[in-house]
């Protein structure tokens, strides 16, 4: 069984939650897997029961375990994914920290980088599963929440097609962080992202044509992010006069 060492220094709860990270990290708990008491924590690390329970709080606000209350309750390793990291950006963006032309930037840099990789990888199969997600693209109107899935599928299988796993990590990243920036502000899917507007970028990857697939996905990208300013600007205008309350992802 994993025994933590004990700790001594100023801060506490914080040195607890990095090490009981790092045993995660390394697999010394598997996700699903309840960690010791916090009695047992306390008295491996040498430190309260206070410092343990607000790690314990560290940790779980940071997505890395979930506690469960009653009878076989306690802190459970979660699996750790983008959303947990989403979240911090998602609270940032509500709090007026950072905004639509920032996120749009990164994705810029990103996206025709991504695109461009992927049409020099195409395949018969990627390309079929490429114009398969276009044409449910142009499909009757949809809710924003089938919406959203349907319209990011492009997105999706340029990551898994252009082989740079750093650049799939990341895009994955800024694509959930959009996702659940629009899911707050919850407008007209048809007005933030409307049909066809990925047309350009599978015919150019489909055809094998790398740099017009870079500058499809380029101008898809500036496309997209004036919706998204309109989008900010009108959500933030509702916030202001109290017409639409704060929403969380």
């Amino acid at each position: 069984m994993y025994s933590f060492k004990a700790i001594k220094t100023p801060r506490v709860s914080e040195e607890v939650a990095e090490r009981i990270k790092q045993a995660i990290l390394q697999r010394h708990f598997k996700v699903g897997e309840k960690l010791p008491a916090e009695r047992q924590l306390a008295e491996d690390f040498q430190v309260s029961r206070v410092a343990v329970r607000e790690a314990l709080r560290l940790l779980e606000n940071s997505g890395f375990i979930t506690t469960r209350q009653g009878a076989g309750g306690g802190a459970f390793v979660t699996d750790l994914t983008l959303e947990n990291i989403s979240q911090a950006f998602l609270d940032l963006f509500l709090a007026g920290k950072f905004s639509i032309p920032e996120l749009c930037q990164a994705r810029l840099l990103l996206d025709p980088e991504v695109a461009r990789l992927a049409a020099e990888k195409v395949t018969p199969d990627r390309a079929r599963q490429l114009e398969e997600a276009l044409e449910a693209e142009d499909q009757s109107i949809h809710t924003l929440a089938e919406d959203i899935p349907i319209k990011t599928r492009v997105h999706y299988l340029l990551m898994e097609m252009c082989g740079n796993r750093l650049y799939q990590t990341l895009a994955r990243l800024l694509l959930v962080i959009t996702r659940m920036v629009v899911q707050a502000a919850n407008p007209d899917p048809e007005v933030v992202h409307p049909a066809g507007m990925h047309r350009p970028v599978v015919e150019a990857v489909v055809a094998g044509e790398s740099e017009a697939a870079a500058e499809a996905m380029k101008e898809h990208t500036i496309e997209f992010a004036e919706n998204l300013l309109r989008m900010e600007d009108d959500y933030r205008r509702k916030m202001a006069s109290g017409d639409l309350p704060p929403v969380r992802g």
